[in-house]
């Protein structure tokens, strides 16, 4: 198991790999898998750049992140602009279908809102708009209802897991009850918990994905 000090220098040297982050200054503490990230990037891509970075890191079992996004004094955008761009990014993408997602804005704070069939499309939504300039955050409150209306196979969800390499023998776990798929057992990363998450998203039928997996580094 990596000493806190260790850590911390592994997720420092993660961050400064990637080459939009050389440059940042952004803060790494880490207790016990536990990392805090602190400091100011100029755009939200970035502060997701970081996060990533990090969360990606063996060891990571969980991660605080307090990074603030600061913009040049001289740029300034209004909610209704920022919104605008928001719609614009949307069209562009092959993957959001046409006018399901609502937009607000709030002090550069997007809210996605609305329904869609897939839960890629809900992600692909967020990803559109990430690198948008004057974007303070994301929230991506998007339902999922799929097109199916038949139950979740839960063997699906198990060979596709097992397909995958990053989850040779892991203890994962799945519970399916109507549209809705469990995840439950130890991982060793927070990078096969959200890898698990979004395998099981992916899934014909699935609406909600409770993923309760458990990172467990040693």
């Amino acid at each position: 198991m990596k000493s806190n000090a260790e850590l911390q220098q592994d997720v420092q040297n993660a961050i400064k790999w990637q080459p939009l982050l050389n440059a940042a200054e952004i803060g790494v503490t880490a207790k016990d898998g536990v990392v805090s990230l602190t400091g100011v990037v100029d755009t939200y891509a970035n502060k997701i750049e970081a996060e990533d970075a990090a969360k990606n890191v063996a060891g990571v079992s969980a991660l605080v992140e307090k990074i603030e996004i600061k913009y040049p004094s001289s740029y300034t955008k209004t909610n209704a602009e920022i919104a605008t761009e928001v719609l614009t990014a949307l069209k562009a993408r092959w993957d959001v279908p046409k006018d399901k997602v609502k937009v607000k804005v709030e002090a550069g704070w997007i809210t996605l809102t609305g329904e869609l069939g897939w839960n890629y499309q809900k992600e692909a939504a967020k990803d559109a708009i990430k690198s948008l300039m004057g974007v303070t955050g994301v929230t991506n409150d998007i339902t999922i209802k799929s097109e199916s209306t038949e139950s979740v196979e839960k063997t699906t969800i198990e060979n596709a897991l097992k397909r995958n390499w990053a989850f040779y023998d892991n203890d994962v776990r799945v519970q399916v009850l109507g549209h809705v798929a469990r995840l439950t057992g130890t991982v060793d990363s927070l990078y096969q918990k959200n890898e698990a998450g979004r395998i099981a998203w992916n899934a014909p039928g699935v609406w909600a994905v409770d993923n309760e997996l458990v990172v467990d580094w040693n």
